[in-house]
């Protein structure tokens, strides 16, 4: 170890050697400095500041030893040494633990079955824009449909927060992804007889208040509750089901959203992704009346609403919903010629009904957890005429049909 322990000992007449840990290896480097008591003393003052900036993670062996032979061999060591793969795995290991089950679950997704079989040989620092951008580019090679720009962003959202905690830890000298985000234009070759198909096609497809009743009429008590309630609120399924009769206050005329239970958090309750989508949504008759109607079958349990009417208890997730959905959406389409749907649907039904009632565009958003109205007016524009006051009524009278 050196003088008495401390990582410094008189080499020759004329210099003094130092000895420390750097990145797990026990180096050794010379000061060309004479070995008296003086000196001795500073070779030790700069031991210690050399294990300072180790510690700090600063430390630039080239710098302090620049004719030092194996500056270089630690320089390309350190280079190589941080390869992709397992910096991903250990920066998601804790980056994990502050997700939602469902961006958890998404994530674990496109670190270990996207990103490290592409990119885990790699060093870090040749982990380069061109390099992610040039791969970016090939996912669309094999598959049916071009990936869309949603999907591109959300793995690039992965990478640009991997890569800033590993600048962060000075592994690399920059971020390739910051403040950097590729996407490009999806173009498609069409026949003419497709055109207006694709034209008219819609990802909000809305029920009408005619198809509303006759599904309703087709569900079983409990699920017919629960799809009323969400044809008049507009939550989102995992809203639903997370839902307790604590979550109601009827004094106010609102239930209370503030969390959610999806699919990947394998029967646990969370708190909604966003702080907008924690939200009061005022009781519009038609949803007081499912809920007065659930009273009976759940109310004396004191926790959820609804229930998984297979089992008795509280759906085990929004996933669960779409197995008894299916059956009803059969029958509705075998008896009344209902094209299917998914769920989801409902909320776009809740808010086409609001807008095309002519209800207020921002109270529309707030009701139904958007940031903005810039949502609203991106997805729901052709449902928004003028509105005025009144919010709700007027949606309830023209769409509520009593059963």
């Amino acid at each position: 170890m050196g003088r008495n322990g401390r990582g410094v000992v008189a080499r020759s007449n004329k210099g003094i050697e130092i000895t420390f840990q750097y990145e797990g290896r026990r180096c050794r480097e010379t000061i060309p400095l004479p070995p008296t008591a003086a000196n001795l003393k500073r070779a030790e003052q700069h031991r210690a500041a050399i294990l300072y900036e180790i510690s700090r993670g600063t430390f630039d062996y080239a710098q302090v030893f620049p004719t030092s032979k194996f500056a270089k061999k630690v320089a390309h060591i350190n280079a190589n040494s941080h390869l992709v793969g397992p910096f991903l795995k250990g920066w998601f290991e804790i980056k994990r633990l502050e997700l939602k089950a469902s961006t958890e679950a998404e994530w674990n997704r496109t670190v270990h079955n996207m990103l490290v079989p592409q990119f885990g040989h790699l060093a870090l620092v040749d982990l380069t824009r061109d390099v992610i951008v040039a791969w970016l580019k090939s996912l669309d090679h094999q598959r049916p449909k071009p990936i869309s720009n949603k999907r591109l962003a959300n793995i690039q959202t992965v990478v640009r927060q991997a890569l800033a905690a590993a600048l962060d830890q000075k592994l690399v000298d920059a971020n390739p992804l910051g403040g950097f985000t590729y996407s490009r234009k999806i173009s498609m070759r069409v026949d003419a007889v497709d055109v207006r198909q694709l034209q008219t096609k819609a990802p909000v497809d809305p029920f009408s208040s005619e198809e509303q009743a006759q599904i309703l009429a087709l569900a079983a008590p409990q699920m017919r509750n629960y799809l009323k309630f969400a044809f008049w609120t507009g939550l989102r399924t995992s809203e639903l089901v997370a839902l307790n009769w604590s979550d109601i206050d009827w004094d106010a005329g609102v239930v209370k959203v503030w969390k959610a239970m999806t699919r990947e958090a394998n029967g646990k309750v969370e708190t909604t992704k966003t702080v907008s989508g924690r939200r009061r949504v005022k009781l519009l008759p038609p949803a007081v009346a499912a809920l007065k109607a659930q009273k009976e079958h759940t109310e004396k349990a004191h926790e959820a609403i609804f229930h998984d009417p297979r089992t008795g208890k509280r759906w085990a997730g929004h996933g669960k919903v779409y197995d008894v959905w299916q059956v009803i959406m059969r029958k509705a389409n075998k008896l009344h010629g209902i094209r299917y749907r998914n769920p989801y649907q409902t909320r776009h039904t809740y808010a086409s009904m609001m807008l095309s009632a002519g209800e207020p565009p921002m109270w529309v958003s707030k009701q139904m957890g958007h940031a903005d109205q810039t949502m609203l007016y991106r997805v729901y524009g052709r449902w928004m005429p003028e509105a005025d006051r009144g919010a709700g009524l007027r949606a309830v009278a023209m769409f509520d049909k009593k059963e």
